[in-house]
């Protein structure tokens, strides 16, 4: 809800308090104790596998990530107040995505729940999830009014914006939106952490942006300082939450890519068989479809994280007003981001076909 006569850092601030005073009333997480759930026989890879389920989900059904934060929410407020049988755990994620869909997600977004229980692949029938719902709601006694760690990430990141309104003047591929989307992602695979089960969302989102920004200015650390102030995190919390964020984004990130070159002129089988310099050791099946010649061939996993990167920023493009960037400054910035981030991202030296060196 819009203040009149205040400006946005004032509403931003207003939209932080209140949600800093749903967390500390709503806030709740389960306890793991040598290596299960406490009280159940749900294990560490049990409650991970679910949360990455929702994120799956998520995806599928195109929901915003609003909804999968609310859904994470409510399942952790399930697991912490009753104790629960794993059998029973994806009926019970299921649902608490269900409900999260229904509360923020447009009417002709939301699936019914028998489309909802064939295309997730739960394994539930409509009935049970109906049941389920009816047992999440009392349990939480009908509020799933909460902040959510990505409530607090979009928060915070508008003020960050506020104060560092340049902060991406220089960045050809990166700009508020797409920066959130990537930011949005690197949230969602830590929601999936049981490490990281313990910090609340407001510290969690914020550990997230400092890493980032980080990466993007030296002048980070006034602008993380003012926001921890506000925000009233831990110093020790965040230290720790900041460390084990550190640590699980590292295992996650891909390795460096392998290309092979393939010259326009030559056959790819015969010409790898020949003693000429190549950046993979591993010979090229001879099953394997025939490639574009002169193109540099890269690892699938890459395109599909450029898609879903793409995605997300749709999404986000219209929090920022980006709707009207011309064009011919999308296409600039595609061609010029796209040599950088290949000559970034390549760990070989630029390959030649034999033929040009004469």
């Amino acid at each position: 809800m819009k203040c009149p006569g205040l400006s946005d850092f004032q509403r931003l601030m207003i939209s932080l308090e209140n949600s800093l005073q749903l967390e500390d009333t709503k806030w709740k997480v389960p306890a793991f104790e040598g290596g299960t759930l406490k009280g159940t026989d749900i294990s560490l890879t049990h409650y991970e596998q679910a949360i990455l389920w929702i994120d799956e989900v998520t995806l599928r059904f195109r929901f915003y990530p609003e909804t999968f934060g609310l859904a994470v929410s409510i399942l952790n407020r399930i697991l912490a107040s009753v104790k629960v049988q794993v059998k029973y755990l994806r009926c019970i994620t299921v649902t608490c995505l269900f409900l999260a869909a229904k509360t923020n997600e447009e009417d002709e977004i939301i699936p019914s729940v028998k489309r909802l229980a064939v295309q997730s692949g739960c394994m539930c029938s409509p009935a049970e999830i109906l049941r389920m719902e009816r047992i999440v709601l009392d349990k939480l006694q009908w509020d799933l009014c909460t902040a959510t760690p990505v409530d607090f990430l979009n928060t915070f990141h508008a003020m960050l914006m506020s104060n560092l309104p340049h902060l991406f003047h220089d960045c050809l591929r990166m700009n508020p939106s797409s920066h959130l989307a990537l930011l949005t992602r690197q949230l969602q695979q830590c929601m999936a952490c049981h490490q990281l089960v313990q910090f609340r969302g407001s510290t969690l989102a914020l550990v997230i942006i400092t890493l980032e920004l980080e990466k993007l200015t030296a002048d980070w650390f006034p602008a993380i300082t003012e926001l921890l102030k506000k925000a009233k995190v831990d110093s020790a919390k965040f230290i720790l939450c900041k460390e084990l964020v550190d640590q699980h984004l590292g295992m996650l990130s891909p390795s460096n890519h392998v290309y092979v070159f393939i010259p326009a002129k030559r056959n790819p089988q015969a010409y790898h068989k020949q003693k000429s310099s190549a950046c993979s050791p591993q010979p090229i099946s001879r099953n394997m479809n025939p490639p574009i010649p002169g193109v540099l061939i890269s690892a699938k996993k890459q395109t599909e994280e450029e898609i879903m990167e793409t995605e997300f920023y749709d999404g986000f493009r219209y929090l920022y007003n980006e709707e009207s960037v011309s064009e011919d400054r999308i296409i600039k910035e595609m061609i010029s981001g796209k040599a950088q981030l290949q000559e970034a991202r390549c760990p070989c030296p630029l390959l030649q076909s034999p033929g040009q060196d004469q």
